[in-house]
């Protein structure tokens, strides 16, 4: 019997291959027993110039993963998903440009395995100015405004990384169009004008995203956060020459007005706009915007409607047209005190509205926010996502 268990110790011996084979450990009789292979992974980015702009993607040849972690050199993680069989992970972001990547992956039978890669540099980088900015309180019009400093050829894919989160589920649409600038710009309104009280938050989740040719990648996320403030509607007749100041939908101040003299350049846009910015004392020049010498003066209490120059804003010169005629270069006057009342009140993102007989006509959308002049099926239309809403 000792002879036996002898021998069956020789066998186990010669099956383990030896110290030389990698085992650890002794079995019974003092057998050497294999030691269990390290799992293996294989990540479709490598080295150190490996292409940014793509998910990361993290395989298992054999058994099932259960915790992948993608981070980079500051800190940060690529979240992401397993699949189903276990067998693979891919995250939910592209990585992004000129970052050092490390990957740690564990499987079901407690093994791990790391890898490492870096992305190379973008070679063009694309950046975003935004609108309103982080902390305001804006009025029932304002949209939100993401202008390109780059063109973006691949609308739906940065449109895709863009989130409007309300307090109310507020919906809304995203729309492409050019800026005045002539800049890529896209614009999220809500169907109808937005709640006061509303809070809005919009994630730009676009690090790692690339605009297309020519356009560049993203390096970085954005985000801004708003609040909507009191319902206040500026409501310009230019049949009657006054202008009507509604707050929750009461009438609170009738001015009398001067608007654009008919006829020609110096007529007023008509539709629906935004107060765009409250800059104050300006200097307003018309050769700046296509007028010749018709004027050159410090303007006080100025608002913005357009980018192409017009203004709501005191115009003590023009006092004897106040709520009798049409004579301004385009902009909306009034006397200075109202203008002074007016100016302490309004907020950015309040509703303009010119109606009457000789404007213009309406402003292109990007000449400010004229998007409001469009019904909403045609707003919708101008996503890249065919009017799919991103919002919550």
């Amino acid at each position: 019997m000792l002879v036996g268990t002898a021998l069956m110790a020789a066998a186990l011996t010669a099956c383990g291959g030896g110290s030389g084979s990698g085992s650890s450990g002794s079995g019974p009789g003092g057998a050497e027993m294999k030691k269990k292979p390290d799992m293996a992974i294989s990540v479709n980015l490598t080295g150190d110039q490996a292409k940014p702009g793509e998910p990361v993607k993290v395989s298992l040849a054999e058994g099932k993963l259960s915790q992948v972690k993608v981070s980079d050199g500051k800190g940060g993680e690529l979240p992401g998903k397993i699949s189903d069989d276990g067998r693979t992970w891919t995250s939910e972001r592209n990585a992004s440009p000129g970052t050092d990547y490390k990957v740690e992956a564990h499987n079901t039978d407690s093994q791990s395995a790391s890898a490492q890669f870096k992305t190379v540099a973008a070679d063009k980088v694309n950046k975003v100015t935004i609108n309103p900015g982080k902390g305001s309180t804006v009025g029932i019009a304002q949209p939100i405004s993401i202008v390109f400093d780059n063109p973006v050829k691949d609308k739906a894919e940065v449109e895709k990384h863009l989130l409007v989160t309300t307090s109310n589920n507020t919906e809304g649409s995203w729309g492409w169009f050019k800026d005045y600038t002539g800049n890529d710009r896209v614009d999220w309104r809500p169907k109808d004008y937005w709640k006061s009280g509303t809070d809005v938050k919009v994630e730009m989740n676009l690090n790692g995203v690339d605009s297309g040719q020519g356009g560049g990648m993203f390096v970085k996320d954005y985000n801004t956060e708003f609040k909507i403030g009191k319902d206040r509607r500026l409501q310009v007749d230019l049949n009657t020459h006054r202008m009507t100041v509604t707050e929750d939908g009461q009438a609170v101040r009738t001015i009398p007005v001067s608007a654009g003299t008919p006829g020609g350049k110096k007529a007023s846009w008509s539709g629906k706009m935004v107060l765009m910015t409250k800059e104050g004392t300006i200097r307003m020049d018309s050769q700046t915007v296509g007028l010749g010498d018709s004027y050159d003066k410090m303007v006080d209490y100025s608002m913005r409607v357009t980018w192409s120059g017009m203004y709501i804003h005191a115009a003590p010169w023009n006092t004897g047209s106040f709520g009798r005629a049409n004579t301004s270069s385009g902009c909306v006057g009034m006397s200075d005190s109202d203008a002074k009342e007016l100016f302490a009140e309004a907020q950015v993102g309040d509703l303009v509205e010119v109606t009457g007989e000789g404007s213009k006509g309406k402003a292109e959308i990007g000449n400010g926010y004229g998007e409001w002049n469009l019904p909403w099926d045609e707003w919708k239309a101008k996503s890249a996502l065919n009017g799919t809403p991103r919002n919550g």
